[in-house]
């Protein structure tokens, strides 16, 4: 039973607000108590009735060293005091200029030099996008209108993010927009589509594709698709906005591979999950095309201050504390607690790559679950009584926690999910 300042709260957030991805009759019901988040320190998260959670998807897979970390918290509170905010658009301002001369260094500055900043992973893809079709209009190659992308991919919600998305339920039957297209299921597929000197870019999501339920890619594809798109002069768009940030276990996807894209998109943990910020990559050889004019995208919080000066000082941490090193043995225990959960009851199959995971719901026989019973959405709250907050992909399991936990809390979240799923799926 809430309390009554967190049941005026909850009366409230039925009144007057509507939630990304929920379905807003099943929150607006009576008896529906929604979870109120007011706190977080590490790992861990505190709601209105002062219970506790260890955050198991790292606030939608944005936080990267932790809630409420020192450095970063000093880090915006200095800014502050100087200025939040100021106009991006024929101006620029210190933490910009420092964090993209960081953002180049860290990623591959042989190839990509230049730094776009926007405000999440849709708008970082929206950038790429536009700006690899001003690129081939303005160097005599007009033709280059397509796109392709894979089926399954998740690219963000924003038009053109969207229409590259591959997974119509992420969609809501808007998926016929006036954007060309075109969805295939491998590398090998590029091979069959026609006329190749009108495509403008490939789009990927590096090693695994998030949202379709951590599906892996097989190993040296995506130094594949480089290989083919270099042969065709095709742009290469790497969509790093989960994969960024030490999630694979290096810091970037790509570098696992080996293969530089034209375009890398990032956001999610860029500021360790504390404000929104996004950055698309390239390289000088497209930026130089643009010298004779402009490029005609932009927001208003561009190069946001404070989102930059957060993103910094996460950058600091993971150099001065070794963040992807010492990150390394938690993997290795992750992946041993995993292997064991295999064999639960309940469990159709788990996936993981690097610090991520995600584990699939099944029936006695190793079936599929029927997704209108929302089994995936069920376990993830009853987890919630396990101490463990995270949420599903239909009946995929996602666990993305922030690097600073500890080898207990890893064990602890993996439990949390077996305990579920056994009051859940057990007869």
């Amino acid at each position: 039973m809430s309390s009554p300042a967190s049941a005026a709260l909850a009366a409230l957030d039925k009144r007057h607000l509507w939630h990304p991805f929920t379905p807003m009759r099943d929150w607006c019901a009576p008896d529906h108590e929604p979870l109120i988040l007011v706190s977080g320190h590490g790992a861990m998260l505190r709601d209105s009735e002062g219970r506790e959670y260890l955050d198991g998807n790292s606030s939608i897979w944005t936080n990267i060293h932790g809630h409420n970390h020192p450095r970063i918290n000093e880090a915006i509170r200095a800014q502050l005091d100087r200025v939040a905010h100021t106009s991006f658009l024929g101006f620029t301002n210190p933490p910009a200029i420092e964090l993209a001369r960081e953002l180049v260094r860290i990623a591959a500055p042989e190839r990509l030099t230049r730094v776009f900043f926007s405000d999440d992973g849709s708008t970082a893809i929206e950038v790429a996008i536009k700006m690899a079709l001003q690129y081939f209009q303005l160097t005599g190659q007009p033709e280059r209108t397509r796109f392709v992308a894979f089926e399954n991919g998740y690219h963000g919600d924003t038009l053109g993010a969207a229409s590259l998305g591959g997974i119509e339920m992420f969609h809501g039957g808007l998926s016929r927009h006036p954007f060309p297209v075109e969805h295939v299921r491998s590398a090998v597929d590029l091979d069959w589509l026609a006329a190749p000197e009108t495509i403008a870019a490939v789009v990927i999501e590096p090693l695994i594709q998030g949202a379709a339920g951590m599906r892996l890619w097989p190993h040296g594809l995506l130094a594949e698709i480089r290989r083919w798109c270099d042969a065709r002069g095709v742009l290469l768009i790497a969509d790093e906005v989960m994969t960024g940030f030490g999630r694979t276990g290096s810091m970037f996807a790509f570098q696992q591979e080996g293969a530089v894209p034209d375009f890398l998109a990032l956001a999610k943990g860029l500021t360790g999950g504390t404000m929104p910020l996004a950055a698309t990559l390239t390289t000088e050889s497209i930026f130089e095309a643009f010298l004779g004019g402009t490029f005609y995208y932009g927001h208003s919080y561009c190069g946001n201050q404070l989102g930059c000066a957060a993103a910094l000082a996460s950058l600091r941490i993971f150099e001065e504390e070794n963040v992807i090193e010492r990150l390394q043995p938690k993997i290795a225990h992750f992946a041993r607690q995993l292997d064991r959960l295999r064999a639960s009851p309940g469990i159709r199959a788990v996936r993981r790559c690097g610090f991520m995971a995600g584990i699939e719901l099944g029936g006695p026989d190793g079936s599929a679950l029927d997704p209108q019973h929302r089994t995936g959405a069920r376990v993830c709250i009853a987890a919630r009584r396990h101490g463990l907050l995270t949420r599903p992909i239909l009946d995929t399991i996602v666990l993305m926690l922030p690097f600073c936990v500890t080898i207990d809390q890893i064990d602890h979240a993996l439990n949390a999910v077996e305990l579920a799923v056994a009051e859940i799926l057990t007869p």
